[in-house]
């Protein structure tokens, strides 16, 4: 019986997503070439059976695919377009998996300039947060030609939920699908901040407003679950860093702008995040708009006594 080699496979950043990635390919017998820029962390990756290629370009020209986890989008097109980039050794033919919180235009760059190459490009963005990675339980939503994304198939399965491995549509639509999640869960935030600041100061006791609230029309994933890690603990989920998440809104509205779809809600729900930024510093976590709420009303937003939501994967952005 014949057996087909899996493919080999180059994954450039190795950072709190990229690195429970990369774990999940090769357990699941993928050979694995890694690239970051912190040696500690190499050394690692090498430890659990990866290569490490010297430069983005040098993982790229041994490599079947090459997948990027990466910050922001100027990074990506840096490693992408930089002296030693992915596309000085990516081989005609070859293909770009873009798995970073992105915009098209990155990505549109390169699918002209390797046009003439065959180069395939798809957008892959995730949602589960650092522990998603790590259990290789991401939501993964894949902008791509239909049999390029089928092809990648068990790799994408390596990293995410099967069941949550969704093709949204051409290139471009898994970005702008991530962009919208985000969008929508950060002004989720701010809206819940601000109802139960009120509602709290206007004589209502915590529990009971969000009980009312969850049994009304108004309920949300973001009610039932996400915000218990305030209510209960004071937790403003330092996983996710502010900055990371003003970026994010700004990408959305940009997003926006240029399909001419005004966001006057998204606009004020950036500069709610802005203004926690500045106060409590980057680093501070992604819930950290909650605070500012506190603050304004001089009082935590605490429940007496730990409370469950319903079992599964917390909804907030990657």
């Amino acid at each position: 019986m014949q057996h087909t080699q899996p493919p080999r496979i180059g994954f450039i950043g190795l950072g709190s997503m990229g690195s429970g990635m990369t774990r999940n390919l090769l357990k699941a017998g993928f050979p694995v070439v890694v690239h970051d820029t912190r040696l500690e962390v190499l050394e690692e990756f090498v430890s659990l059976g990866a290569e490490v290629g010297a430069s983005p370009a040098a993982v790229a020209a041994i490599t079947d695919v090459v997948i990027t986890m990466l910050p922001t989008p100027a990074i990506v097109s840096e490693v992408l377009n930089g002296a030693d980039g992915i596309l000085e050794g990516l081989p005609d033919g070859g293909t770009w998996i873009d798995m970073s919180t992105s915009v098209p235009a990155v990505a549109d760059d390169v699918r002209r300039r390797g046009a003439n190459r065959g180069i395939v490009v798809i957008d892959a963005p995730v949602s589960g947060m650092s522990v998603g990675a790590a259990m290789g339980r991401l939501q993964i939503f894949i902008g791509g030609d239909a049999d390029h994304v089928e092809r990648w198939r068990p790799v994408f399965e390596a990293m995410g939920d099967p069941e949550r491995i969704l093709h949204v549509g051409p290139h471009g639509a898994g970005y702008a699908t991530k962009l919208m999640i985000n969008q929508l869960w950060f002004s989720h935030l701010v809206a819940t901040a601000e109802v139960l600041a009120v509602g709290v100061r206007a004589g209502v006791r915590l529990d009971v407003l969000r009980d009312s609230l969850i049994a009304s029309p108004a309920n949300s994933t973001f009610l039932e679950r996400d915000v218990l890690s305030i209510l209960n603990d004071g937790d403003y989920d330092e996983g996710f860093a502010i900055a990371l998440a003003c970026k994010d809104l700004g990408l959305s509205i940009d997003l926006a702008r240029s399909v001419g779809v005004p966001v006057e809600v998204s606009s004020l729900v950036e500069q709610v995040y802005r203004r926690a930024r500045a106060s409590y510093g980057d680093q501070a976590g992604e819930m950290t708009p909650f605070k500012l709420y506190e603050d304004l009303i001089g009082q935590s937003l605490r429940l007496d006594g730990p409370v469950d939501g319903p079992v599964g994967t917390q909804a907030v952005p990657a």
